[in-house]
């Protein structure tokens, strides 16, 4: 014959068992304490110095004391001694601190359903820290007929309000506002964690260890240096550049007009190249050559103040070239000059190369 019932663990009486009262009274003590189930926390996991009699508790996860491993069990203060009944599924509980029923079900005490459940477990266990946990291959989260947004709101700035990814439960990577409103992105390498990526609330402008703000060469491996953060949109611009010398605009330039074309590089470099400059005739005798008169071009762009570009140019013919008169920053005075006399003329095509700052 079995010693106890199976779902409440009453005890038997045996057959010819000597002071039957006391195996009675036992399972009196049992009954009393699990019928109309009335705990008074489910939060406390040291036993209380003076206990009333009958009082009941279920342990708290992380117990110690003489509650020690009996995590999740309903602790009885009998005759000044702890009786504790393990619970089984489907058991309910009036927790008195809360004003709420709980229901043991999956390996925990649970908000039952209708009321509003401190924690789910799914596949895995919750705790009060994690008190939403998912153990599975992958997590879906889907749109409902629109859009869908997964929020993570904190109470200040001093909170933190992030994604932490983890590897055996040590943190390598995080992303969010950590302690601050400003969004970042940092790296560990298991001890100590850096600031990979910082951006500022109020301009965007990037910061941290991934950009540098320190000489070109400072920080080879720097995903963007500050002050550039040249993209699609900003390679083709008005170039500029800082006191400094340090470019602000886009990375090249380039224009037209009357003058001809050019084309402006963010590290100052300019070209400029001329229209067809008609010669008219190369008829006026210089030695053993033969020139035209004098003739001007003004640059497209104007070159940077006391450097004049380096000159060249072609006709088009081999036997004429461009002499050049000395030169300044906006234009140039220039002569076709050929091997032979040419009365009907030519065209010149002059290129210029320097410097816009």
């Amino acid at each position: 014959m079995s010693q106890s019932s199976p779902l409440l663990s009453l005890p038997y009486i045996q057959p010819a068992q000597a002071q039957k009262h006391v195996t009675h009274n036992e399972a009196l003590r049992r009954l009393d304490a699990l019928v109309q189930l009335s705990v008074e926390s489910r939060s406390v996991t040291e036993p209380p110095t003076d206990p009333s009699e009958g009082a009941r508790f279920i342990v708290a996860t992380g117990a110690g004391g003489d509650w020690s491993g009996q995590d999740h069990a309903i602790a009885l203060n009998a005759g000044g001694a702890w009786l504790f009944l393990p619970p089984g599924t489907g058991w309910r509980a009036w927790i008195v601190d809360e004003g709420a029923e709980v229901i043991w079900q999956d390996g925990q005490w649970q908000v039952q359903a209708g009321g509003v459940p401190d924690r789910i477990g799914l596949g895995t266990s919750a705790d009060p820290v994690n008190r939403l946990s998912v153990a599975s291959p992958a997590t879906l989260l889907t749109h409902e007929g629109a859009g869908h947004q997964l929020k993570v709101n904190k109470a200040t700035p001093a909170d933190t309000a992030s994604l932490l990814f983890q590897s055996d439960w040590t943190g390598y990577a995080e992303m969010g506002l950590t302690g601050e409103d400003t969004f970042s992105i940092k790296v560990s390498d298991g001890a100590a964690w850096t600031t990979a990526l910082s951006f500022d609330p109020a301009t965007g402008t990037a910061s941290g260890a991934a950009v540098s703000s320190g000489p070109e060469d400072s920080n080879p491996e720097a995903l963007v240096r500050a002050g550039d953060g040249y993209l699609k949109g900003t390679i083709l611009g008005t170039v500029s550049k800082d006191a400094n010398g340090v470019p602000t605009g886009g990375v090249i330039e380039r224009g037209s007009n009357a003058n001809g074309d050019y084309v402006r590089f963010a590290d100052g470099t300019q070209i400029c190249t001329s229209p067809d400059i008609p010669t008219g005739p190369i008829s006026n005798q210089a030695g053993a050559l033969w020139q035209s008169n004098h003739l001007a071009w003004t640059f497209p762009a104007a070159f940077a103040p006391g450097v004049p570009p380096i000159l060249t140019g072609e006709s088009g013919n081999t036997g004429a070239w461009p002499t050049f008169a000395p030169h300044g920053v906006l234009s140039t005075g220039l002569k076709a000059t050929a091997l032979i006399q040419i009365t009907v003329g030519l065209n010149l095509r002059i290129c210029a190369i320097g410097r816009w700052v």
